[in-house]
């Protein structure tokens, strides 16, 4: 086999056993991940009557994709701690990005449940256009991939499987409870806003709402949106590259 062939073939692998296995074992598990963003949906839909359902499902789903890199470096941490898979990892042929390529395909295979139900929601109450649909795609795939990055730099400084679970607490309130995910960030007083701007799921909300038609955005502001949103990603890639620790010291 060619060393392209080998790679895919071991990310397909590595996404079947942390990803399609965990789902036909145990398929309670998949309500974990629409916990948080149904939650969210409900609640905002009865207290608004309905009028901010749209801006619910937009949010449900970006947050559904930062869902999805917290739960990488919960694997991670579990499989380098308690299994020792990692060491297993180093001292196989597989390279660092493809097991870090191999989780987080898996943790996007195991979410598919979810994402699946928002935009069965967006088919019955928003309008879909080809556009539209391209847009989100790209939006929530570059959201995929920065929480992955960043889940899996973290998950390489842990020494304690339970460490994770509260700084996955605090991303996920960081980047998709504070920020303007299920609102707009025209609601924030103004002296609140330039923080939210420090926030990557600030701009890919913007980007989704501008997509269902939720928020009339110029060009400018799009291509702004798209460049932040990808500068972002292209920099926590680059830290996972450059500061994670695939080898322990």
């Amino acid at each position: 086999m060619t060393p392209t062939r080998n790679r895919i073939q071991a990310i397909l692998t590595i996404a079947y056993m942390n990803g399609i296995v965990p789902m036909r074992t145990q398929p309670l598990y998949l309500l974990g991940v629409l916990a948080s963003p149904l939650s969210f949906l409900f609640f905002i839909d009865i207290a608004s009557k309905g009028l901010l359902l749209p801006y619910a499902i937009a949010g449900g789903m970006v947050l559904t994709m930062v869902s999805i890199g917290t739960s990488l470096q919960t694997d991670m941490s579990h499989y380098k701690q308690d299994l020792k898979l990692q060491d297993l990892m180093v001292a196989s042929p597989v390279e660092a990005p493809t097991y870090v390529a191999g989780l987080a395909f898996s943790e996007l295979v195991y979410s598919l449940p979810g994402i699946v139900v928002f935009a069965l929601l967006w088919v019955l109450n928003l309008p879909v256009g080809l556009l539209a649909v391209v847009s989100i795609i790209g939006v929530l795939l570059l959201v995929w991939a920065f929480a992955s990055a960043l889940g899996f730099t973290l998950a390489t400084y842990f020494a304690d499987v339970r460490e994770t679970f509260i700084f996955s607490t605090l991303i996920s309130l960081a980047l998709s409870v504070l920020p303007p995910v299920y609102y707009p960030v025209r609601l924030l007083p103004g002296w609140l806003q330039p923080f939210a701007y420090l926030s990557p799921t600030t701009y890919a909300a913007d980007l989704v709402r501008g997509a269902f038609g939720l928020e009339s955005l110029s060009l400018n502001a799009v291509l702004i949106d798209w460049g932040i949103l990808i500068a972002f990603t292209v920099g926590l890639l680059g830290l996972a590259a450059w500061k994670a620790r695939w080898r322990e010291p």
